[in-house]
């Protein structure tokens, strides 16, 4: 069915229907965008994110029946870009993959390399680096920190992340924000358990420190 209505909106689509098949198949189709549902037979929807993050920074969606357990927590913390919840419109779901196709690298003011903390972030390269090593994110991960680091010091609401970075502009999980900083904390802060760059205003969102502040 989803083929069909994805067939009729211009997508090219493969269909896979147990996990064990879903990484040949994914290695050979190079998708630009994965639909993931959770309850897969064999490995789970979870372990599948997981095995395609680590070869692929790919957009991925889950669609899951399970939107008020912790199995949406972990699927996004396993590498999902986003989820929709099941029943959902066709229409709804076209919107959240064309929002996740053209998730834009966040737009980049004048003057070239941003410096934060350790961290260089070349947006012409697109590449962030620590001590000339290269820090591997997702284009939505990129996306995130960039839109931030380029305003140090000031709060992002959890809203305005979601409409700046994901691209919605109706209400949305705020989940998604929440999981995703997390991620990319694991990947940026030296010490992720006591981040010193990427802070928590409790009650707002989060705000890029300069070195220095109080965290």
């Amino acid at each position: 069915m989803l083929q069909l209505v994805l067939a009729k909106e211009g997508f090219s689509t493969a269909w896979v229907g147990h996990g064990n098949d879903v990484m040949d198949v994914f290695r050979q189709c190079k998708p630009a965008l994965v639909l993931l549902d959770l309850m897969l037979p064999g490995p789970d929807g979870i372990q599948i994110c997981q095995d395609i993050r680590d070869e692929s920074g790919v957009p991925i969606i889950m669609l899951t029946a399970r939107s008020d357990t912790p199995d949406v927590v972990r699927g996004l913390g396993a590498g999902a870009d986003d989820y929709v919840s099941k029943p959902f419109r066709s229409a709804e779901l076209v919107a959240r993959i064309r929002a996740r196709l053209r998730t834009p690298a966040a737009p980049r003011e004048e003057g070239g390399i941003i410096s934060v903390g350790d961290l260089t972030i070349d947006p012409a390269a697109h590449v962030v680096q620590r001590g000339g090593e290269d820090i591997s994110l997702t284009p939505l991960e990129y996306s995130l920190l960039v839109t931030m680091a380029q305003h140090p010091n000031k709060v992002f609401s959890r809203e305005t992340l979601l409409r700046e970075v994901w691209g919605y502009t109706s209400n949305a999980d705020t989940r998604l924000v929440n999981v995703h900083v997390q991620r990319l904390r694991s990947k940026v802060e030296e010490n992720a358990g006591n981040p010193q760059m990427i802070v928590t205003v409790r009650g707002i969102g989060y705000r890029i420190s300069t070195p220095g502040e109080e965290s």
